[in-house]
């Protein structure tokens, strides 16, 4: 699995995501208005990451944004549509706009060959740019197929029917991508520094500590929800207590061991994996003090060494 998603193409249905439309009028404003990033100017075929954030800088939810001719759609990661929902419908107040949780699947599909497999398969063709997107057909299904730079191994996100999930996988298969598990997932994500939202990132974090600032968040739009957090951070060097980093390690280790250092604890792991290319990697938060590229921490009773994301060999 990791061979085929690092050389070939593979594929998982991510079930904690979901989708939403967006509707009316001043769809793209009101959005604008509440999420991170710089969703007022995109036109149809393209589309952005953005973090919904309470007023105090708090993560509620990390989406993908993509704009249609008619609509808005909002991927959600984490299990948090319902969330994300209730909370755009707090906002909404007069603003003309309306919101349907589609009943849609999200494929990831990842790895070099990917691209040419759906093109190959009569999927369509995706303009350059980190957040394009286009509609097409897969097994004579109707698709969705966007750039997902938050997917490892150069992935592309596929929302499709719940009802046409099983063919639109099978005619991966037959094209010759591989199925690709949550661990292998994991790993992929670990090495390429792609945090996901409730395996990495919860409602306690911030934008900063989280290293997706320059991904998630416009510095240049206007107002939106938990601005005046971003912007004093920003203002303060983005100077948080801990950051997300990658950790490689002396042994196996697992989801939310402590990240230890002379005795005390640093640092949290939120993701751990077991690489072909670097053994034994993870996901951790860790303090500043110990957060520089380089560092010696320990795991257990195992050493462990802070790197910078992505892993470099």
């Amino acid at each position: 699995m990791y061979a085929a998603a690092r050389e070939g193409a593979a594929a998982a249905v991510l079930e904690e995501r979901g989708v939403l439309a967006v509707r009316g009028p001043d769809r793209q404003k009101f959005l604008n208005n509440i999420l991170s990033n710089d969703v007022g100017s995109l036109r149809p075929g393209e589309g952005c990451l953005a973090a919904l954030m309470d007023v105090k800088g708090r993560l509620v939810a990390l989406t993908r944004v993509l704009v249609a001719a008619d609509a808005v759609f909002v991927e959600v990661d984490g299990g948090r549509l319902e969330r994300v929902e209730a909370a755009l419908a707090h906002y909404r107040v007069a603003a003309p706009v309306r919101f349907t949780k589609l009943d849609s699947s999200v494929v990831a599909l990842v790895g070099p060959k990917a691209a040419g497999l759906l093109q190959a398969l009569g999927g369509p063709d995706l303009a350059p740019g980190a957040g394009s997107h286009a509609e097409g057909h897969l097994a004579e299904h109707p698709v969705r197929v966007a750039r997902a730079p938050d997917f490892p191994a150069s992935g592309l996100a596929l929302h499709v029917a719940r009802d046409a999930q099983a063919a639109v996988l099978g005619a991966l298969w037959a094209g010759g991508a591989r199925p690709l598990d949550r661990a292998t997932l994991d790993v992929l994500r670990i090495e390429d520094g792609k945090p996901w939202y409730g395996s990495d990132v919860t409602d306690e974090n911030l934008l900063h500590e989280t290293g997706l600032v320059g991904s998630h968040h416009s510095p240049t739009k206007g107002c939106y929800v938990g601005q005046e957090v971003v912007a004093r951070l920003e203002g303060r060097g983005g100077h948080v207590n801990k950051r997300l980093r990658g950790l490689r390690l002396g042994g196996v280790a697992a989801n939310g061991d402590a990240v230890m250092a002379e005795g005390k604890e640093v640092g949290r792991i939120t993701t751990a994996g077991s690489s072909p290319r670097f053994g034994s990697v993870a996901l951790a938060y860790v303090h500043r003090s110990h957060a520089d590229p380089g560092t010696s921490v320990e795991v257990g009773d195992r050493a462990a060494r802070v790197v910078d994301l992505p892993f470099e060999d």
